[in-house]
């Protein structure tokens, strides 16, 4: 599990660490009941206090992105799979968000940008063949 925390970012240290885990968990990265490392541990390797990791585990649990068990540590928790799909779809969405509020910006329209999606979609294709 990778995590990389910056100092320079105005989001609190365990809102970034939830991202990222979230992010991982979302891409597959991190699968289904994978163990995740220990509060402590996760602390030791950041660098950081650990109250910081334990709230940012408490707000994935909350979230249902994970399972604490007693005694045994910390897992991926069993997803929905179409839940799992629409926390997909909506991190696809935010993102074409921004690309098209910078593509407004730049003064660049819906149909140069539909070409470029077109473009880039039929290349990330060829790719996966």
């Amino acid at each position: 599990m990778k995590i990389i925390i910056s100092n320079a970012s105005p989001e609190p240290i365990y809102e970034q660490i939830g991202k990222q885990i979230k992010a991982q968990i979302i891409s597959g990265d991190l699968q289904e009941g994978q163990s995740l490392p220990s509060i402590r541990k996760l602390a030791k390797e950041l660098h950081i206090s650990v109250i910081t990791t334990k709230r940012a585990y408490e707000e994935l649990e909350k979230e249902g992105f994970i399972d604490t068990v007693g005694g045994k540590g910390t897992f991926v928790a069993i997803q929905n799979k179409e839940l799992l799909r629409e926390k997909k779809m909506k991190s696809i969405e935010d993102l074409m968000a921004e690309m098209v509020t910078e593509a407004r910006k730049m003064g660049i329209t819906l149909v140069e940008l539909e070409e470029m999606l077109t473009i880039l979609y039929g290349d990330s294709n060829e790719e996966d063949e």
